[in-house]
């Protein structure tokens, strides 16, 4: 399931900022969502289908950001493994229609997208003395010849 260029050109681009996942039925409705309710999305219908399928969060890997037009490269990002018999967990990205693990970097698996929660934080101090935070990761190849 692809979530397709209808869809995936919707995807919310708020600053990688959600405070909660879209019910599937809400993603349906909207036409459009974050990573995290297009797996979401993805995960119940495999499960109306019979099929065992989880939530797999954290990083993509994107060889060229420049001009990339692969959604989450460099921020958390959120995809599904389905079971499928005879081949076993297989990494579904509905966002940008990757299926296997290309590019993909797991850090987290849950059955459930509120088991997985991205890092999260607070500060404790005076309002006027917080200058704001940001957070970038960069994830590139190795040669690991000699």
């Amino acid at each position: 399931m692809f979530v397709g260029s209808n869809c995936a050109a919707r995807a919310l681009q708020s600053g990688g900022q959600t405070t909660r996942t879209q019910s599937p039925v809400q993603t349906l409705q909207l036409r459009r969502g974050t990573c995290r309710d297009f797996a979401v999305l993805m995960i119940e219908a495999a499960r109306l289908l019979g099929l065992a399928a989880r939530f797999v969060t954290r990083y993509i890997y994107v060889p060229s950001r420049d001009g990339s037009t692969t959604r989450g490269g460099g921020s958390t990002h959120a995809w599904c493994q389905i079971y499928l018999p005879g081949a076993g967990w297989v990494e579904f990205d509905p966002t940008n229609g990757i299926l296997g693990n290309r590019d993909l970097i797991r850090v987290a698996v849950a059955r459930d997208p509120r088991q997985a929660i991205p890092l999260t934080g607070s500060y404790d101090g005076d309002a006027s003395a917080y200058d704001g935070m940001s957070v970038q990761v960069n994830v590139t190849t190795e040669n690991t010849m000699p």
